[in-house]
């Protein structure tokens, strides 16, 4: 097949590990005999330094025409100030309201091997393998009004947590058909004892669970979530929220791999059009020194294989390639023990491609 991949690499580490998951497609390519066309654009801090705007016009145009699009990851210190007019992080969240990315998935699987890489018991986390669908396009991130008003020392903060039944109903569906060829098992999580829009999203939940009955479903505060997460974490298959608990819930399920190094996620619309990152950020402390993990955003790149191209056996071969990887001993920097060997980025990323060649 013929497709446009749009990459941003953007800061950090994001062209270190974007540059990996590119070796791989390109090995997909080679192998399946597609015909890639790769086309790199500035975001988030990058595109500040080189326009003063974290997403250039260029860059919008670029990801609107690409079938699908690879993000490394934005910010670092260098435009870190709060009080600045102008931060990468802008950038992407414009990209996602402009492309319609409402729907974030999070895979968090504990690959073989890997248990004692968490923090917490390898008998807690093993076999985990859940996904957290994120609302991405609502709530305390977008609602209007929003800001600071009043003189200092009489300063008053305002953000506006709002949803819509069809925001709603949108980002429930895609949990329930996610669910479907898994575990069929889904969690809503919400505030519901609290806040209007946990309750208008409860109802909502409630109404769209009717059309999936062969789906285990239950509710749970976010509270509790956060904790069944590091108590029970393998008894979750597919877990459904809101924008700003599933900013925090998937972060704090990131550590049950033991490396956000690992967890690879899409953004999508309601057309298959997708971005795809890992889930790290720029980790701007090991920028350049050839030692950050790039397999997820070599995992992200098969799920852009999959979900936006439609290219399924293809992104199995990339996953495979990485169960191999891993399954004989090796490891990158995060992941190492005392006295293993520590991967670099590169040589990962070599090793990958050949085995996606050598099939």
């Amino acid at each position: 097949m013929k497709a446009t991949i749009t990459l941003l690499p953007g800061d950090g580490v994001g062209p270190e590990v974007t540059a990996e998951a590119v070796k791989v497609l390109d090995a997909v390519r080679r192998r399946f005999g597609h015909k890639f066309r790769f086309r790199e654009a500035l975001v988030g801090g990058a595109a500040i330094d080189a326009t003063g705007n974290p997403l250039p016009p260029e860059t919008l145009k670029a990801a609107r025409e690409a079938d699908a699009v690879l993000l490394g990851a934005v910010g670092g210190p260098k435009w870190s100030d709060p009080s600045a007019k102008v931060r990468p992080e802008q950038g992407l969240l414009r990209i996602r309201k402009e492309l319609g990315l409402f729907a974030n998935l999070r895979p968090v699987k504990v690959f073989p091997g890997l248990e004692k890489a968490s923090t917490l018991k390898p008998e807690v986390i093993s076999g985990v393998d859940l996904v957290i669908v994120r609302e991405l396009t609502g709530g305390l991130y977008f609602g209007e009004p929003q800001g600071i008003t009043g003189k200092p020392g009489a300063r008053e903060a305002v953000d506006t947590l709002r949803y819509t039944e069809k925001e709603i109903e949108r980002l429930v569906r895609v949990g329930f058909e996610l669910a479907r060829p898994r575990r069929k098992k889904v969690a809503s999580v919400d505030k519901a004892n609290v806040l209007a829009s946990s309750r208008l999203w409860r109802d909502v939940a409630h109404r769209v669970r009717r059309e999936y009955p062969e789906i285990e479903y239950e509710d749970i505060l976010v509270d509790a979530c956060s904790m069944y997460l590091v108590r029970r974490p393998a008894d979750f298959d597919v877990i459904i929220t809101e924008n700003l608990f599933g900013d925090i819930l998937s972060d704090e399920a990131s550590m049950l791999a033991g490396s956000m190094g690992m967890l690879p996620s899409a953004s999508l619309a309601e057309s298959s059009k997708g971005l795809y990152e890992p889930v790290h950020g720029s980790a701007p402390d090991i920028a350049g020194k050839g030692i950050a993990n790039p397999l997820a955003a070599v995992l992200s790149s098969a799920m852009l294989l999959e979900i936006s191209l439609g290219l399924v056996e293809e992104a199995r071969v990339v996953e495979r390639a990485v169960h191999a990887f891993l399954g004989e001993g090796n490891r990158t920097a995060d992941l190492a023990g005392p006295g293993e060997k520590a991967w670099s980025t590169a040589e990962t990323g070599d090793d990958l491609a050949r085995r996606i060649l050598k099939g």
